[in-house]
């Protein structure tokens, strides 16, 4: 099994909250995780359709036969479960008593506020990243970039030796499509693929719902449902503009980025990795792989996903920028092996915006770490490296 970069913290949180709560999209490796970490607790799934009658019929006789804690997986399928699980750590007071996993955020999240806040952390675990395939895995990552997009990060691709289109193909048809019955009650799925689509054609592109909406003949208002519905799901994520006071020239709607390349380039009719080289998405494929890489990072570490980029009416923009506060990480991003000057412009804008000091990066799609005077060339098999500057 591979490590999981998370496991430090959440044997850390383990000892001071009584529940531990990790949500994010199916078959990202929670179960494996929390049963590897709390193997001596007992496990429940309450996708089994019998477990979950039981929990939803008679929740305090489902939580009484857990004399030191569970692990319950997919909770937000028995909401009113998280009521009577407050009361049982209220009485115990006992640190990781509960280990509870969703692949609905807004469902889950929306129970806790109500039941269980104050008593749990909340982490998000994503597919396996680059940092973890290398680590504990012992993947070559010379010249891979390319097999890497194609694959994604999802585990069962890796650990089980999945061919990626087969394997996102079926993904789609089980896992999402059964989210979306469950959660909007589509009937007209064929429609729900082809937004799909549109969306993976526009991923780190600004959202523009009037544009999404005339392509998929759907109207602005469920092009906005629909993409809060991937985001819940953790098929895509949205990254704000970051914008203080900067004027209105700036453009303030968020950009769109898949969470998993490989589930992109299925969507998008990448069949190979041969195919990525010719795509004229590949920068953007690029640019979603590293957002993607970015937010595991801050996500296994328990941080916030501050995450923002800059972009102005004129075309000036910075790829990402990572607010910590106190400090900005400014983030340019090139598929290309080969360092121009012209890829350094837009970064050194930002100082003069915003008066303060910025670390300055690039990462690209070659090899060798550099330094071009204040500015770090990270290669794309060390972005990780980024949050231990």
């Amino acid at each position: 099994m591979i490590q999981r970069e998370a496991s430090a913290k959440l044997i850390e949180l383990s000892k001071q909250y009584p529940v531990i709560t990790i949500t994010g999209p199916r078959q990202s490796g929670k179960t494996t995780l929390c049963k590897s970490l709390f193997p001596l607790k007992d496990y429940a799934n309450l996708e089994d359709p019998e477990t979950r009658m039981f929990a939803s019929s008679d929740p305090k006789g489902f939580l009484s036969r857990f004399a030191n804690g569970a692990v319950i997986n997919e909770v937000q399928r028995v909401p009113q479960l998280l009521s009577y699980l407050q009361v049982v750590v209220d009485e115990h007071k006992l640190p990781g008593e509960f280990i509870i996993t969703g692949s609905q955020n807004i469902l889950l999240l929306s129970a806790i506020s109500q039941s269980l806040a104050g008593r749990t952390a909340i982490m998000h675990l994503l597919p396996l990243s680059v940092f973890e395939l290398a680590e504990y895995a012992e993947y070559r990552l010379s010249d891979e970039l390319y097999e890497f997009m194609y694959k994604g990060f999802y585990p069962n691709v890796y650990n089980l030796n999945l061919n990626p289109s087969e394997n996102y193909g079926f993904y789609i048809s089980t896992y999402v499509e059964k989210d979306i019955r469950d959660l909007l009650k589509i009937s007209d799925l064929n429609k729900f693929e082809l937004f799909l689509k549109i969306c993976a054609s526009r991923t780190g592109q600004v959202v523009n719902l009037s544009s999404m909406g005339n392509d998929c003949g759907l109207s602005h208002n469920t092009i906005k449902q629909w993409l809060s519905l991937l985001e819940t799901s953790y098929i895509i994520k949205l990254s704000n503009p970051y914008y203080k006071n900067y004027g209105k020239r700036f453009i303030k709607s968020p950009k769109l980025y898949f969470l998993d390349t490989g589930l992109l380039c299925y969507l998008l009719g990448i069949r190979n990795k041969g195919h990525i080289d010719v795509h004229p998405l590949k920068g953007q494929i690029f640019e979603t792989f590293v957002f993607s890489e970015l937010l595991k990072t801050l996500y296994n570490q328990g941080k916030d996903e501050n995450i923002y980029f800059l972009r102005d009416t004129k075309g000036y923009e910075v790829d990402f920028i990572l607010d910590a506060g106190i400090e900005l990480k400014s983030i340019e991003v090139k598929l290309s092996q080969t360092i121009n000057e012209e890829f350094f412009k837009n970064l050194n804008a930002l100082s003069a915006l915003t008066g303060g000091k910025i670390e300055k990066y690039l990462i690209y799609g070659g090899s060798e770490a550099k330094i071009y005077k204040d500015i770090k060339i990270i290669p794309w098999q060390n972005i990780h490296n980024i949050f231990a500057q």
